[in-house]
């Protein structure tokens, strides 16, 4: 069994610190003493390292209403560095940037016309407005290749195509992720949705297109070829999953027939991976409210005896930009704090 080196523990420490100041907002070194557990003479010397990083400074003092020296207040730089989430759909392409805290610090939406590389890139240098960006994250409908990040079906997004995600990265100089757009919805759900706490579920999503996305031990299953929750090929009833819940046809429906069709779609997820939690999020679903995830629990039950909750999606806004924000934030952070 290896021993941790004196450079790999002051990583750690390091990191530990960073994590809890993005956790708590500023601490005083006796604050981070008392949560990290580490000595005095540690804390000191990690606080030296980070401030001549350029990853924490000074933000004010604590103890005012106290008689004594104040403690300093140490908190992250948050201008270290800043990173962009991109939300690209049939009509239009959204963007939201923010530092390394989270905290965001601008937008752009721009609706789809001309070439969707250079609509891509001139959209994220709007919303990032002179700012450098260290990671850009873009959720986009259809299978994403896990062997060389691309996309590898064909989307109703026009002018996508193999390619794209490479020709904006060539333009803009810095690391460009591209993943499904129900997934990094599903990230949102597990980090600030309907789904945090919970280590497996399956977000069934309804909104420009049909989708779900898969997390199981609190990680994102993507399957072999990208096409894990890709439940809208299933047949069902003689007919596409998708062809069933098209917009069209969701806006003739009762409740409790719309009910009845993502229920058959839960079904099929409860009965293959007993998640114990489906979460009904895009547009149409979330508007559905609790009245549809009650109807659609009660039909899921009458189905299958495995314990399974249906909740509404609880992200407010775009799930998609969320998380690709939280996935650009998690690359980024990797890098910056090490």
């Amino acid at each position: 069994m290896k021993t941790a080196t004196p450079a790999m523990a002051r990583a750690i420490n390091d990191r530990l610190a960073l994590d809890l100041l993005l956790e708590r907002g500023p601490l005083t070194a006796p604050q981070l003493r008392a949560l990290t557990g580490l000595s005095r003479p540690t804390v000191s010397d990690l606080i030296e390292r980070l401030r001549e990083a350029g990853l924490i400074e000074v933000t004010g003092e604590y103890g005012e209403d106290r008689r004594g020296p104040n403690a300093r207040l140490y908190g992250l730089v948050a201008d270290r560095a800043h990173v962009a989430g991109v939300d690209v759909r049939r009509a239009a392409v959204h963007v939201t940037i923010a530092d390394i805290t989270g905290q965001v610090v601008g937008s752009a939406t721009c609706k789809l016309d001309g070439s969707l590389e250079t609509l891509i890139e001139g959209v994220i240098l709007e919303a990032a407005g002179g700012l450098a960006l260290d990671t850009v994250v873009i959720g986009a409908p259809g299978l994403v290749d896990p062997r060389d990040g691309d996309v590898m079906s064909q989307t109703d997004v026009p002018g996508w195509r193999r390619g794209v995600v490479g020709s904006v990265r060539q333009r803009l100089g810095v690391p460009v992720v591209l993943e499904n757009e129900v997934n990094l919805a599903a990230i949102a759900e597990l980090r600030i949705g309907a789904a945090r706490g919970s280590d497996d579920f399956v977000l069934l999503w309804l909104d420009d297109g049909v989708g779900a996305a898969v997390v199981l031990g609190g990680r994102l299953r993507r399957g072999v070829s990208g096409g894990a929750g890709e439940i809208g090929f299933l047949e069902v009833d003689g007919a596409r999953y998708c062809y069933q819940l098209e917009a069209g046809v969701v806006r003739g429906l009762g409740r409790a027939e719309l009910a009845e069709r993502i229920a058959k779609g839960a079904f099929a997820f409860v009965a293959l991976l007993d998640p114990g939690l489906i979460v009904l999020g895009g547009k149409t679903l979330h508007e559905g409210g609790d009245e549809l995830a009650m109807l659609v629990s009660e039909r899921v039950h009458e189905r299958s005896p495995a314990q399974t909750e249906i909740r509404v999606s609880t992200v407010t806004g775009n799930a998609v930009l969320q998380g690709a924000v939280l996935t650009a934030l998690d690359l980024t952070r990797d890098r910056v704090f090490g």
